[in-house]
Formats: C-alpha cells, sequence, structure tokens
C-alpha cells in the first residue's frame, strides 16, 4: 500500500511538472531596463481593472456563476466564496508577487509610499485552474507592469512590460484551492521579472 501512495505521489508530481515548468513571456515594451539601476527600494501598486477570468469572460459574470453554484449547494458557501476571491488579492497574491520580486531584485518591493518610483502591477486575465484530485489544471495570469514615478500621476510610464502566461500551482500538487494556485502564478511573475531586469542592467 506504501508502494502504491508513494507511485501515486510520483505520477502526480511527474504530471504536474511539465506544467509549471511552461515558461513565462516577459517582453519589453516601453524604456531602458536600465532605469532600475541604483534602485533600491520600490513601492508597489496593483489593480485589476476590467479583469478577465478563464473562459467566462467578465469577472463579475465569473463571481457570479461561482457564487450561484456554490451557495446551491450549501447556503451561503457562495457569498464566503466570493468574499474570499477579492480578499486574496490583498492576503494572497500581492504578498507573494512583493515576496519574490524582493528576493531575486535584491532590494525592498512592497507598500513604500515614500520610494521615488513604483511598480503598478495591472492584472489583466486570470485562469483560476482546477484540482479535482484525478486530473488537474495550473492557474496562469497575465500582467502589464509598469515603472512610474511615485509622485506622478501614474499615467505615463517610464518602462513597460507585459508578463503573459506565467504559470502558477503546488508542484506537489496539493493546490486544491485556487487561491493557492493563482498566488504561485504571482509568485512566478515576480520572481521572473526580477531576474529579468538582473539580468538586462
Amino acid at each position: 500500500m506504501k508502494f502504491i501512495r508513494t507511485t501515486l505521489a510520483f505520477l502526480l508530481v511527474a504530471g504536474l511538472a511539465p506544467q509549471l515548468a511552461t515558461a513565462q513571456k516577459i517582453k519589453l515594451v516601453k524604456g531602458d531596463i536600465k532605469a532600475f539601476a541604483g534602485i533600491d527600494t520600490l513601492n508597489t501598486e496593483f489593480t485589476y481593472d476590467n479583469l478577465e477570468v478563464g473562459k467566462e469572460g467578465n469577472e463579475e459574470n465569473y463571481i457570479e456563476r461561482k457564487k450561484a453554484e456554490y451557495n446551491k449547494k450549501e447556503a451561503g458557501k457562495g457569498d464566503a466564496w466570493a468574499k474570499a476571491w477579492k480578499d486574496d488579492r490583498a492576503f494572497r497574491y500581492e504578498p507573494k508577487f512583493n515576496e519574490l520580486f524582493t528576493k531575486h531584485f535584491e532590494h525592498p518591493a512592497g507598500s513604500y509610499k515614500r520610494a521615488k518610483y513604483t511598480l503598478v502591477v495591472h492584472t489583466s486575465f486570470i485562469e483560476p485552474g482546477f484540482n479535482v484530485g484525478i486530473t488537474r489544471k495550473s492557474a496562469k495570469i497575465d500582467t502589464q507592469i509598469w515603472l512610474v514615478e511615485t509622485a506622478g500621476d501614474h499615467k505615463e510610464a517610464i518602462v513597460k512590460f507585459t508578463v503573459e502566461d506565467a504559470p502558477g500551482g503546488d508542484a506537489m500538487g496539493f493546490d486544491f484551492d485556487s487561491g493557492l494556485r493563482i498566488s504561485e502564478a504571482y509568485a512566478i511573475t515576480g520572481k521572473a521579472l526580477a531576474k529579468y531586469i538582473n539580468k538586462k542592467i
């Protein structure tokens, strides 16, 4: 029995690895990355305007459908899920991005309102993925990220990137919660972008 469990765990991880190894695509859209040289602290700001989710398209449509499905199964469960969906931004996604970007940029990134520069992270698309044990699909996110002066109106980017198809999931396959899968996609985005910038400056 122990051998069977070990074998199943190995197969699950082996099947999951290619999905998480899928390379995110980083593109420099505007500016010179050397603008990051000399920056020791970055303020970060996250936006989700006009967010699209999976095949649903409009995020609000997705929330309403999932909320209705969960409430049908258990009264109030859908309302709790909808609250958690939005709360995960501040409590899970954004801290993960900040943590991994900070680690690999090697300078602090987070809520530093007095920093000269701000990194605006706009999420345009989220694929929540799923995990039902036997089969699963990793989360993915698309973001547009731009460097602006904190004191400005944030409408004019000094440097602008797009980061697409950043995958997210638990390497051991225990990501039954969509919030965990998505937060890992933000971690990968932060890590990949920081390494990309460091390589260029």
